[in-house]
């Protein structure tokens, strides 16, 4: 599309066949030529909400940056979808260096890869802010971080080393005490008692083995069924903190000792969870009781970011507004500077402009 940021395709066949491979938060097309030519190799990153649709080519959806063309009557259309424009294709069919073994396809090769390098710099970090670390947890995301913490009771900013350590700790301990275990058994063992790494695999494997696709943007009772999966995640009555990288980490209890200071965790009420369209919980303040607001504004799409809603209300604009809506009625401005005129001279001059 006209719109798009990635770069060209220079590809084009009378008919060519599509398969894919993932690894982490990655996913290679290999469009292969009937005839003769060469493959062309795409490798995708989906940002916040990219995704694969398959529809009428007549009737594409919004924000459709990419587009594969079927050959039957009337033909269709499998569109790379991101309205966020966060995510991005290149050519070739190379992995994006730096990025570890992938959590769900390369399991164990993951988890030695975390244990065996915990003395990277990225385990000084607290334990939500190293899970997003690519280079050691392939695929997961915002959500699953808080969902695999929560699970296990570990506060979101307790040190990464520290949790990582013990886990070290414990896998030691268990294979001298069943140096014989099977595989099943060590699958059962996993089911049973799991610790951080088999979260981070089992996890998301829970969403990608559902019966339902849970996310599924063209099913909104697959969105519902996604949400009533989350335990944790955006649900009320759970914590939350910003990270130092400005994501928002969602938790029950305790925070943990590296928690940024300065922030006061903040909870989400219940109604949300009820009512989805709900206007977000309003913040009493000192300004808003003196001057009740105007009108409320309209609700935010439940499938925003959570990080917006999460954002400080601006308070200049609501003055202004209220103060044009003041100089509109004259018959409101004497009982407007009476009460001006009651209140300290330290306070007298805010606002009367």
């Amino acid at each position: 599309s006209a719109v798009g940021r990635g770069p060209e395709v220079p590809f084009s066949s009378e008919a060519y066949r599509i398969s894919a491979a993932s690894r982490g938060k990655e996913l290679r097309l290999t469009l292969a030529p009937l005839g003769p030519g060469p493959a062309q190799d795409l490798v995708f990153r989906f940002g916040m909400s990219g995704s694969f649709r398959l529809c009428p080519a007549a009737q594409p959806p919004r924000h459709a940056h990419l587009r594969f063309l079927t050959a039957e009557s009337p033909p269709r259309a499998l569109c790379f979808v991101d309205a966020r424009r966060f995510g991005s294709w290149r050519l070739g069919d190379a992995w994006q260096p730096g990025r570890g073994p992938c959590v769900l396809s390369e399991y164990q090769a993951f988890r030695e890869n975390v244990l065996k390098n915990l003395e990277d710099k990225a385990f000084d970090k607290p334990i939500c802010e190293a899970l997003l670390n690519q280079k050691f947890f392939n695929g997961i995301g915002n959500y699953l971080r808080a969902e695999i913490l929560y699970r296990l009771k570990i506060p979101p900013f307790e040190k990464a080393r520290t949790v990582l350590e013990a886990l070290k700790d414990q896998e030691q301990a268990r294979r001298k005490k069943n140096p014989s275990l099977t595989l099943s058994k060590k699958l059962k063992l996993m089911r049973e008692n799991p610790d951080l790494l088999e979260l981070c695999h089992t996890v998301p494997m829970e969403v990608i083995a559902a019966e339902k696709k849970l996310l599924d943007p063209d099913h909104s009772d697959n969105y519902a069924a996604f949400k009533d999966w989350l335990r944790c995640y955006l649900v009320p009555g759970m914590s939350s903190l910003r990270d130092r990288s400005g994501r928002t980490i969602w938790f029950q209890g305790e925070p943990g000792p590296m928690a940024p200071k300065g922030q006061t965790s903040r909870k989400k009420r219940a109604q949300l969870k009820a009512d989805p369209e709900a206007l977000t919980p309003k913040v009493t303040t000192r300004a808003s009781k003196r001057r009740p607001r105007a009108a409320a504004k309209p609700p935010k799409p439940d499938t925003e970011e959570e990080e917006e809603a999460d954002r400080p209300r601006k308070g200049r604009s609501h003055r202004r507004r209220k103060a044009t809506a003041a100089s509109a009625s004259p018959e409101l401005e004497v009982p407007v500077k009476a009460r001006r005129s009651r209140r300290t001279p330290g306070r007298r001059g805010r606002g009367e402009a």
